[in-house]
């Protein structure tokens, strides 16, 4: 089951099982430097490794969702929509989604109008103009076309402080 279909409610209550009953799991991930360096096909590759290298259990094979396996040292196979025919990638769709949606909202409080939260980092359009109007943050990818553009027009991201006139961002010419 693709974990972006299920409810949130029902990910949840997932994960909480997985994460109680699986003989193992980890995760794995890069950092939004590391994808701007790498590209977001070598970063997946170096996440999915970091995450079974992680395993308190070593593998001794690894279905991997998608159409390519990293090269490394497990024996493994890609399964094309691997999350809607195996088990164990379905249980690891659902931690990964549960695991970066709670990132989100971290950074939704430590972010806030970004709006992080509710569309968990997509570039939807409420995404894209809200980045137009507060900037980009340190967790954005600047190898991505649309955070670049705004990086080059509106640049880093600041607080408008939203109701509070102490943490008003003002152009630094506004009083010269």
């Amino acid at each position: 089951m693709d974990s972006k279909k299920l409810s949130e409610k029902k990910r949840l209550r997932l994960y909480d099982e997985i994460v109680e009953h699986a003989a193992a799991w980890s995760l794995g991930r890069c950092e939004s430097w590391e994808i701007d360096q790498l590209n977001i096909y070598q970063a997946t590759m170096l996440a999915m490794e970091r995450a079974v290298a992680g395993l308190a259990v070593a593998p001794e094979y690894v279905l991997v969702d998608g159409n390519r396996c990293p090269k490394w040292r497990w024996p493994s196979e890609p399964v094309v929509k691997g999350d809607n025919r195996v088990p164990a990638i379905s249980a690891a769709s659902i931690l990964a989604k549960v695991t970066r949606d709670r990132e989100m909202q971290v950074l939704d409080e430590q972010y806030p109008g970004l709006g992080l939260a509710g569309h968990k980092g997509y570039p939807t359009p409420v995404h894209l103009d809200a980045l137009r109007r507060l900037g980009v943050t340190p967790e954005h990818r600047r190898s991505f076309r649309p955070v670049r553009e705004v990086l080059d027009t509106v640049g880093e991201y600041r607080e408008t402080g939203e109701g509070n006139s102490r943490d008003l961002y003002y152009p630094g010419d506004l009083f010269e």
